[in-house]
């Protein structure tokens, strides 16, 4: 496995034909839940120009509900403050859509975003699930034209953005022949603001998947590539940069190894400050240091100002067991870091200290997706399940309790709860912060790999094989 491990919908192949039998499957609901309402998507599809017209536009400022990227803000904490008190949960509506949705759902002004693996993003309405807008972008690109990789067919897997100073939403979609096109809808109607080619500047356009979250820093879009499931063929870990206008020159840094260093994880760069935090995978080499198996300081110009590596970088290279599974994030006075490896660290913001810089470490778990952060503790999705992690000064990592799973997708917290989908089962759960209880659970049927729930009300957004479905609960 490389750079993009498991970035699909399996675990090292074993997971994928379950979930795609279990697609099929209808939704049901426990733990107090009712049916869900289903509702189809139109049978006619708009495709967008191949051209537009960027132009200035005029502000939409977010609302308090809003969740506008991928764990709600540009540094990732999946933290939603001032929701009532989770209750039992029950069926709000499920949209089948037209293909599966790896990207988590946005909220903006009282509508879903979602995007697809047919390359559609659509705008449901939050309360009931109608569609009220959809653009196709074009032709995704199927597995079988693919050097490697398990998502089929192959459209838009990262998490969209959402830019309150333009109202538009950012998406990069793969098409037919393996093209990564950057658009920009706007979020009232879905119209077409912004198209621009994104390609990585080096290897094979096929060989690239754009599988990381995007991020918004000074009016620029921020988007990182990895690899596809297999690490197959001729990629570098790159991230681009362009700004929202749609104008102007696209900036980039590439990870200097001669092959790998995918920048995959599903959470993407993590915005801290005026700089960007990043995840690298394995890279190609053993011996001399190439600049993978890191976290990243890249400024908005993308120039690296800082890195750290852990001593044993060459071991990791070799064996697929990366620092680049996770996405870095700030908690406290300090950022943290888990891979694959099942080893965590404490860094230096100010300072991330180079190769065996940590200011310390600690064995937890192997972990996949992106943590959560509620003051000094974090919720680390971790293989096996879900980890409580406490951090505390002077620099130290502690464990607390566990929540086993099949697999655990990346948490949120909101709603006096912390909320993880086990991704190998389709079970959502609302944890207690304290204790690991589980205060309430619901089945989803059969979800991508990695998914994150999205909280907005009193409901909750999940992303499925088949389109979003949304639960609800009546505050306690």
């Amino acid at each position: 496995m490389g750079a993009t491990g498991m970035a699909g919908t399996t675990a090292g192949g074993t997971l994928g034909g379950l979930l795609r039998a279990a697609a099929a499957l209808a939704l049901v609901l426990v733990a107090g839940c009712t049916s869900a309402q289903t509702t189809a998507p139109p049978t006619q599809t708009s495709s967008v120009p191949l051209t537009a017209s960027p132009g200035a536009r005029s502000p939409q400022p977010l609302e308090p509900d809003d969740w506008p990227t991928y764990h709600r803000d540009a540094a990732r904490t999946g933290a939603a403050t001032g929701l009532p008190d989770v209750g039992p949960l029950r069926a709000a509506w499920t949209t089948q859509l037209d293909g599966a949705v790896y990207g988590e759902p946005l909220v903006v002004r009282g509508r879903v975003i979602a995007a697809t693996e047919s390359d559609t993003v659509y705008a449901l309405d939050a309360a009931t699930g109608r569609i009220v807008w959809q653009r196709n972008l074009g032709s995704p690109v199927p597995q079988s034209a693919l050097p490697c990789g398990d998502i089929d067919p192959l459209g838009i897997t990262g998490t969209p953005v959402y830019d309150p100073d333009t109202g538009l939403v950012f998406a990069v979609a793969e098409l037919a022949g393996g093209h990564h096109e950057l658009v920009g809808l706007d979020a009232e109607d879905g119209s077409l603001v912004v198209r621009r080619d994104v390609e990585p500047p080096h290897g094979d356009p096929l060989a690239y998947q754009q599988r990381a979250a995007l991020a918004l820093l000074g009016g620029r879009v921020y988007i990182a590539y990895g690899g596809l499931y297999g690490d197959c063929s001729d990629y570098t870990g790159t991230v681009l940069s362009v700004p929202t206008a749609g104008g102007g020159t696209i900036d980039s840094y590439v990870v200097p190894t001669p092959r790998q260093g995918g920048i995959w994880a599903p959470g993407g760069p993590a915005v801290d400050g005026s700089r960007l935090l990043v995840g690298v995978g394995n890279g190609a080499s053993t011996t001399s240091y190439d600049g993978s198996d890191s976290v990243l300081s890249l400024d908005a110009s993308l120039h690296r100002t800082d890195f750290f590596a852990p001593t044993t970088w060459a071991q990791e290279n070799a064996s697929d067991a990366d620092l680049g599974s996770t996405t870095p994030v700030r908690v406290g006075p300090y950022v943290f870091m888990d891979g694959k490896s099942g080893t965590a660290y404490l860094l230096d913001p100010n300072h991330l200290g180079g190769i065996g810089g940590e200011l310390a470490q600690a064995s937890v778990c192997r972990a996949f997706g992106a943590a959560a952060v509620a003051g000094m503790t974090l919720y680390v999705p971790c293989r096996d399940g879900l980890q409580q992690v406490t951090v505390s000064t002077p620099a130290a990592i502690r464990t607390g309790w566990k929540l086993p799973l099949h697999a655990a997708g990346s948490p949120v917290t909101g709603a006096g709860a912390v909320w993880v989908v086990d991704y190998g089962t389709g079970e959502l759960y609302a944890l207690d912060p304290g204790t690991g209880h589980v205060l309430e659970q619901a089945q989803l049927g059969a979800v991508p790999h990695f998914v994150t729930p999205t909280l907005s009300g009193s409901r909750v957004f999940v992303g499925t094989l088949n389109g979003v479905t949304a639960l609800t609960w009546a505050p306690r």
